[in-house]
């Protein structure tokens, strides 16, 4: 498996003088689209309906259960990541810490295989998850990811997602009704005005 994820690695990996284009490209991938996602979930819970807004709850409760559970493979499975082997090139600066599994993919993927459980919007989680494999190789291309830690991310995140969607009711629904009292409260005046939905 190391010898195969290495040889995947050194594949995707970019080469030690790259076009600059195809780097910055990446740098926006592995950057950038992070933020896009979960900005889009308080887009949705701003203007959504109760249905969206559940939605919301179950992506950002299964999106936390993933990370946990990243941290906790952090501490008892430490991989290293591919400058600290040293493997490749590396085209970014950054913390050699664990990589396994991929802290940006778990929070894509998270959000992603949650909203595929719902039939309305399951489009949206399916281009969030297409979405989430170009970040993927850009994460892999800059040399701070190996394959594996994509894989490990999705494994991850459609666990969460199962736990999450398995507790919905019992859970869920409570913590839905808990941020939707907080949130009237704390935007009263943008609800009255109109500015955004009560």
């Amino acid at each position: 498996m190391t010898s195969l994820n290495h040889s995947l690695f050194l594949w995707m990996n970019a080469s030690q003088d790259p076009p600059l284009v195809l780097r910055y490209v990446a740098l926006v991938l592995a950057y950038g689209v992070i933020w896009l996602v979960p900005l889009g979930l308080v887009v949705a819970w701003l203007w959504g309906d109760t249905r969206v807004r559940r939605a919301c709850v179950l992506a950002l409760a299964t999106t936390g259960l993933a990370l946990a559970a990243a941290q906790v493979i952090t501490r008892v499975w430490p991989q290293p990541r591919p400058f600290m082997v040293p493997l490749g090139h590396t085209l970014v600066a950054h913390v050699a810490d664990p990589s396994f599994p991929s802290d940006h993919l778990t929070v894509l993927w998270s959000i992603a295989f949650s909203l595929l459980l719902l039939p309305r919007l399951r489009g949206a989680g399916a281009l969030i998850a297409l979405l989430a494999l170009p970040v993927a190789w850009a994460r892999i291309y800059l040399g701070v990811h190996f394959p594996l830690d994509m894989l490990g991310a999705a494994g991850v995140a459609a666990v969460s997602a199962a736990l999450c969607w398995s507790v919905r009711d019992s859970v869920l629904a409570p913590l839905m009704n808990a941020a939707n009292s907080l949130y009237r409260r704390l935007f009263a005046l943008p609800i009255r005005r109109g500015w955004v939905r009560g």
